[in-house]
């Protein structure tokens, strides 16, 4: 109704931005969680293994809007507020405008990883101290097998069962999370969208983000 164009169109324009968000969001979480998950486990119980299990579950009780807020006030100066690309900027080269790109991309998917790492960090902490106690385990250890070998060639594998549920279910999340990370950084994706669709009372718009 607002901008007199069809929903398939403005919906498609608004699709790339978001999927690269999510994605670079869920990479670094992944890498993150993943390595300070493994450590936990490998640290069970020590001051390294209680900092991490801290920092996980802040992370993860973090509201996305508080923490959208905190790291724009923060990257002031050093990083784009919003927006996707420079507005009325030449690139001289593709590079060039990739690089614009992942400057804008900075503050937005670091805030969607922190939300994220925290759930993956205490799953795969969680799932490698149980796979540890497993007896194959303590015969890889007997067989010579180095600590680090023990815990990425065999911990590592069989636990990620429960991380890669989670990343799945996760995904769902993390459109509805970035609602909120798009409004705080105006960052053109399907988040944001949604949210001027709400303010205008788009309906047709609103249903087709939905759908």
């Amino acid at each position: 109704f607002k901008q007199k164009k069809p929903v398939s169109e403005l919906i498609g324009q608004r699709v790339g931005p978001t999927v690269l968000l999510i994605f670079t969001g869920e990479f670094i979480a992944i890498v993150f969680g993943v390595f300070l998950g493994i450590v936990a486990a490998w640290k069970a119980r020590s001051k390294i293994d209680t900092l991490v299990l801290v920092t996980g579950l802040t992370a993860w009780s973090m509201p996305p809007f508080w923490l959208g807020l905190i790291l724009l006030t923060m990257g002031r100066g050093m990083f784009p507020s919003g927006g996707f690309v420079t507005i009325g900027t030449t690139f001289s080269s593709t590079f060039a405008m990739w690089l614009d790109i992942g400057k804008h991309l900075v503050l937005p998917a670091t805030t969607m990883a922190i939300l994220l790492f925290g759930a993956y960090t205490i799953t795969v902490r969680n799932s490698a101290l149980e796979v540890l106690a497993e007896d194959y385990i303590k015969t890889a250890k007997a067989k010579g097998l180095s600590q680090k070998g023990v815990l990425w060639s065999h911990a590592l594998k069989n636990a990620s069962l429960p991380l890669v549920t989670m990343i799945a279910m996760d995904l769902g999340f993390a459109m509805g999370g970035s609602i909120q990370i798009e409004t705080i950084f105006s960052y053109p994706g399907l988040g944001r969208l949604m949210f001027e669709a709400i303010m205008q009372r788009d309906y047709p718009l609103l249903q087709g983000v939905f759908s």
